[in-house]
């Protein structure tokens, strides 16, 4: 198991930009395939983007395409989510996820193939 930790939420305005850092503190995630998931107060968690560990294949939630970005730094063990013309219905807790895989290609969409979580950062987007 990994321990995954986010950081760089926080409160931006309608339009405003913040990027999200995913770093593991134990086992490598260059073999693992990371995702990024958020949780609206009263909503279910919902995918966002993902990513393959090789960095070739990356998916987005039709919500957030043209305006989100996912990459990784294998070297620094760190994912990153670019959020950009960020609107008022992105506000969630957002969550990195971690999944071993031996496919340089694979990228899970569905929140119960990642094994592992971080706790969560906050975003908030006023209007």
């Amino acid at each position: 198991q990994v321990q995954l930790v986010e950081s760089g939420g926080g409160l931006v305005q309608a339009g405003g930009s913040l990027r999200l850092s995913c770093a593991a503190s134990e086992r490598t995630l260059s073999t693992s395939a990371m995702g990024w998931f958020r949780q609206a107060p009263g909503k279910e968690r919902e995918f966002v983007a993902g990513i393959s560990w090789s960095g070739g294949n990356t998916y987005y939630a039709d919500s957030v395409k043209g305006r989100f970005t996912i990459s990784r730094d294998n070297a620094k063990n760190t994912v990153y989510l670019q959020m950009n013309s960020l609107k008022p219905e992105d506000t969630a807790d957002y969550y990195c996820a971690a999944v071993a895989t031996v496919n340089r290609w694979y990228v899970p969409t569905r929140d119960h193939a990642y094994a592992d979580w971080g706790q969560g950062t906050q975003v908030i987007v006023s209007s």
